[in-house]
This record gives C-alpha cells, sequence and structure tokens, in this order.
C-alpha cells in the first residue's frame, strides 16, 4: 500500500474569470506548497474557470495537449512534485468533460480522469445544477501510481457518492482515494466532511478532498474545507472557507493499524454479495 510516509499539500484556490491569472496563481501556491516540504499537491475542481455550466464551452481545452495541461507538465518539472491538477473543462471533438490531469515530479502524464458521475441535482429553493446541460460523463476508473509511495484512485467532485469507486480502487491496492471537489453551501456543511470520512471508513484508506475558496460574488458558492481524512475516519488537516493552503502527513502504520484492528477486507462475505471490484 502506502510504503513511506508522505506529505501532501491541499491549494484551497481562489478562482475567477481570468484564465491566465488563475495558472499564474496557482503557480505560486504550488511553488508554495512544495517549499513547505510537500511531495503530492492537488489542485480543486474547475480551478482554471469558473464553475459554471456557461462558462464550461469558453474555458475547455484539450487534454492533455491543451495550455493548462501543458502548464501543469511543467508545474510538476519545475517543482518537483507528484500534481494532481484537480480539474478543468476538456474539449475533445464536440463533447465536453470534466477532467483530471495528473504529472510525475518529471511531468510525465500519469493519469487522466473524467468525472464519471455528473452532477445533476435540484434542491427546491436552494440549488439546481445541470452538468449535463453541456458534459458528459466519463467510462473509466482512474488509479495513478505515485512512483515510491503507492497507488491512488481519483475521483471528481459528485464522484465521492458513489461507493463502488473508492471501494474498487482500495481492493486494487490504493492507499489513498482523491477527490478535487466544488461542493456548495447547501450540501457542503451536511454531506462534504461525511462522505469523506465514509468512504476513508468503508475501504480503510486515506481521502483527500479539496475545494476552490469561496467567493460569494460569483454565481456558485464553493464551500471550501479541504479536508484530509486518515483510514480510521479521523481528520488530520481542515481549511476554512477561505484561499489557503492545508498540510497532512500520511503515515502508513495508519492503514496498518486500522487494519488490524478492524479486519473487514478478510470479513467481507463474498458468498452473500458480490465483489464491486470484480468486473
Amino acid at each position: 500500500m502506502l510504503r513511506q510516509p508522505l506529505k501532501v499539500a491541499l491549494v484551497q484556490l481562489k478562482v475567477g474569470a481570468d484564465k491566465a491569472a488563475n495558472l499564474a496563481h496557482a503557480k505560486a501556491k504550488v511553488s508554495e506548497a512544495a517549499s513547505h516540504g510537500a511531495k503530492l499537491v492537488v489542485l480543486p475542481e474547475c480551478w482554471n474557470s469558473p464553475y459554471a455550466v456557461t462558462a464550461f464551452p469558453e474555458y475547455a481545452e484539450e487534454v492533455p495537449t491543451g495550455e493548462t495541461s501543458e502548464f501543469l507538465a511543467d508545474l510538476a518539472k519545475s517543482t518537483g512534485v507528484f500534481l494532481i491538477g484537480g480539474s478543468i473543462p476538456e474539449k475533445d471533438g464536440d463533447k465536453y468533460y470534466n477532467t483530471s490531469v495528473s504529472y510525475s515530479p518529471s511531468g510525465q502524464l500519469l493519469g487522466k480522469h473524467r468525472k464519471i458521475h455528473l452532477f445533476d441535482i435540484d434542491v427546491p429553493g436552494k440549488i439546481r445544477f445541470k452538468e449535463s446541460d453541456i458534459l458528459s460523463p466519463g467510462n473509466t476508473e482512474t488509479l495513478i501510481d505515485l512512483e515510491g509511495y503507492g497507488k491512488v484512485g481519483l475521483g471528481i467532485c459528485y464522484d465521492i457518492r458513489f461507493p463502488e469507486l473508492a471501494a474498487r480502487a482500495a481492493r486494487r491496492g490504493a492507499f489513498a482515494m482523491i477527490y478535487p471537489g466544488a461542493f456548495n453551501t447547501t450540501t457542503g456543511p451536511l454531506h462534504w466532511q461525511l462522505l469523506a470520512r465514509s468512504r476513508a471508513v468503508d475501504n480503510q484508506v486515506f481521502v483527500l478532498v479539496d475545494s476552490p475558496a469561496r467567493d460569494m460574488s460569483s454565481s456558485y458558492h464553493a464551500y471550501g474545507h479541504s479536508q484530509a481524512v486518515d483510514p480510521w475516519g479521523a481528520v488530520l488537516t481542515e481549511a476554512a472557507e477561505d484561499e489557503c493552503i492545508v498540510y497532512a502527513t500520511l503515515d502508513p502504520a495508519a492503514i496498518a493499524d486500522v487494519r488490524q484492528s478492524i479486519p473487514v477486507s478478510s470479513q467481507r462475505r463474498f458468498d452473500v454479495y458480490p465483489d464491486v471490484s470484480k468486473k
């Protein structure tokens, strides 16, 4: 699983309408995280553009050959970190996706994840959002190998509500699930931490969730509260609403301890119910 302690940084980034400014800001924050010893840096969902259905086509790029993907590759290489590039709007032919790209410290592309479960909700009187008005869903799970440390699974925001994705990643050897996400101020207070802790406890892995900073002047109000959760379900670090970087060190002993103490992986009854990790 996790081969050695890993210092991670969750960048809760303030996002605006100027793409060039967003990229420059991300560069400064990732560089800051690297200077504080982080080896894995995570950016939030939809950090190079506003989170709005109407904005996705305008800001969309090809992946991984577009401006932002190449920027992330260069940034990972210049800072020497594993970089989970949050997510950006992707254009592929006549379709659009909510897509994450991840890079090694040498700038090598490690994985590309298209958001599998689109955020289509309607809470009467509070929030209505329908990604499927513009976006198409991804159809592939993503497992990334961080050389020297082990594997991590990746989801984007709404993917966290579907436990099968994390269960499959954990049973295939992932030591963590990472979810760049932009929960809102309606569902965030109720479910953001609950879901992160649930996925951690369900699968006895670390869970990292990374949000944009809250901007009440924008059309969409992100919840914030980026956080890291350990395999026991304890919150290791948590941001508030404003822009910041929060750090945590993932310790392999935490996985070993919980799995020895509460051995759910060996107690599963696949004679009663199916193993979701088997296709």
